[in-house]
């Protein structure tokens, strides 16, 4: 397979996996802006009710229909259907604020392994994005080793597991009930024994027992920190898009509690709430780095503002 038929076929998954999204929201604006209606407040306030029922949160719809009303006085527009474009634009600019995810794979100036530690309450598709990582990192041809840290949940080993199968990749796990930070200690001291190049940390995600979850995370944090001292390089937290705006909460009552430096929002294939990745990238400090747009292992796709955005507006 080519280079450009690879970007083409994770542009139609990402496309396919917006399909909620793409009905409720574009499909509500391509609706309006047909109308050959005059642009005047009324129109912008439907706009805008159809942006906040897209789940785009009342800040960054805010800063859209400002920038739209600014935009619409300087080039003269005076009908509905000249508004489609622009509103592309603003959006794509939101999400244009999100740092680069192009040389993610490549992990420059990391010395290995590159440890990740993934967080995120039960339910949100944590394990299952473990999974779909490590296929991501095998892919782009590193080793990787999955450390089963979520040692709570009796399940989470074998679903794990199964996913470790899947990717093609390692996994190191204790039994039910045993230390989080040992299961820690142990993947990452076999991933620089077996020069792996990636670590893989999955870890509980019991959010409503804040305290211990901080005192866990801060637990393998320091264990892991005696074998290498940067780690974990990443801390990936996993947000499920079908719960709208109640993402935008989880990510920052886990800001309070880790030191989160990237986002995967998953789930966006089964919501028409995928519009809010706006607000996250707007309202955040975090970059988001992954999207999942479906259930298959290669569904999980770097993401990429532009791909996005044209996605989301794609009519065909």
């Amino acid at each position: 397979m080519s280079m450009f038929s690879g970007l083409k076929a994770s542009f139609k998954k990402i496309q396919s996996g917006l399909d909620k999204t793409r009905t409720n929201f574009v499909g509500n604006i391509v609706s309006l802006f047909s109308s050959n209606r005059k642009i005047d407040d009324n129109l912008l306030d439907e706009v805008k009710s159809i942006m906040l029922s897209g789940d785009i949160g009342v800040t960054a719809t805010e800063k859209i229909i400002k920038n739209l009303r600014q935009k619409v006085k300087e080039k003269g527009y005076e009908n509905s259907d000249q508004l489609y474009d622009l509103l592309k634009e603003e959006i794509l600019a939101i999400l244009n604020e999100n740092p680069s995810n192009e040389e993610i794979f490549k992990l420059k100036g990391i010395e290995k392994p590159y440890v990740v530690m993934v967080v995120g309450v039960n339910g949100v598709g944590k394990t299952t994005t473990i999974g779909k990582l490590a296929y991501n990192f095998k892919n782009a041809g590193k080793s990787v080793v999955i450390g089963a840290a979520d040692t709570f949940r009796a399940a989470a080993n074998e679903q794990l597991e199964i996913w470790a199968n899947r990717a093609g990749v390692d996994i190191i796990q204790q039994l039910p009930g045993a230390d989080p930070a040992a299961v820690a200690f142990d993947t990452v001291k076999s991933a620089i024994s077996k020069n792996k190049d990636v670590v893989i940390i999955d870890t509980a995600g019991r959010l409503h027992t804040k305290g211990n979850l901080m005192e866990e995370l801060a637990k393998i944090n320091r264990v892991i920190k005696k074998l290498k001292p940067d780690a974990p390089n990443d801390v990936y937290l996993v947000l499920d898009a079908t719960t709208g705006q109640n993402a935008i909460v989880q990510a920052k009552e886990f800001q309070k509690i880790s030191n989160v430096t990237g986002i995967v929002l998953t789930k966006l294939d089964g919501t028409a709430k995928g519009g809010v990745i706006i607000p996250i990238v707007d309202e955040l400090d975090i970059p988001v780095r992954f999207i999942g747009v479906g259930e298959q292992i290669d569904d999980l796709q770097v993401f990429n503002p532009k791909e996005f955005t044209d996605a989301l507006f794609e009519n065909n």
